[in-house]
């Protein structure tokens, strides 16, 4: 239904970096802040440690956080984007996002969203002013209050933890979250190689008639020492 696609996604096995990141500025260029996160964060190279790749990972995105506020600037108008990465080294991982892009971790064949979206209706349930219920039908559900590029400062969210051996993680724009369920979810990535997972997803969501741009990445973990398995992703 889009003629264009805002949604841009990294994948970096070998450095242990993942990324999705959903543009916003419509014809404005959304495109152009999410593809600037990417580019950026594709040279983080190889770190030496945890701590070092978490330290390339934020000089990166305030890199592109500052290239996008200057394109702002330019145009006069505002664009912003996304982002939700996961960084995996040395047996520890560390999920870091900003908006409504998602990391979900399905360990155990439970899944749990590690991030915790950053939108008015998130913040609306979380004061209790409205029930889960009413927030699933909220009429302004896609109304985000964090985006890179956008305010002065950069505002990330984090988590962190060991990774263990069969961990599957899954980052996604909010294209699929708005259409298959953290159930659904979980028992594609169970039941088929990422790759297929991911195909399947997006089957889902377009069968069900999704209007939004799709990006889902699939990360599974090999051994608790971090040995990755393939890092498979799909755009829509």
């Amino acid at each position: 239904m889009r003629d264009h696609n805002e949604d841009s996604y990294l994948v970096e096995p070998q450095i242990g970096l993942w990324v999705v990141a959903d543009g916003m500025g419509g014809h404005e260029a959304g495109e152009v802040a999410s593809a600037s996160i990417v580019e950026h964060l594709a040279t983080i190279g190889i770190a030496s440690s945890a701590p070092d790749l978490r330290a390339r990972f934020e000089d990166r995105l305030n890199r592109a956080h500052a290239e996008i506020r200057r394109i702002s600037r330019s145009r006069g108008v505002t664009i912003g984007s996304t982002v939700a990465a996961l960084l995996a080294m040395d047996g520890r991982f560390a999920c870091l996002w900003s908006g409504d892009s998602r990391v979900y971790l399905v360990r155990d064949a439970a899944i749990s969203q590690i991030s915790r979206d950053h939108t008015e209706v998130q913040e609306l349930l979380d004061s209790g002013a409205i029930s889960a219920a009413e927030a699933e039908n909220w009429p302004r559900r896609n109304v985000i209050t964090r985006a890179i590029g956008v305010n002065d400062e950069i505002a990330i969210d984090f988590q962190q933890g060991e990774t263990l051996a069969g961990d599957i993680f899954i980052l996604s724009t909010d294209g699929l979250t708005a259409h298959v369920s953290d159930a659904e979810i979980a028992a594609a990535v169970l039941s088929a190689a990422p790759q297929a997972a991911c195909e399947k997803l997006l089957s889902m969501v377009l069968e069900r008639g999704g209007t939004d741009n799709v990006t889902i990445v699939l990360v599974k973990i090999r051994d608790k020492g971090n040995g990755l398995s393939r890092a498979e992703g799909h755009d829509r």
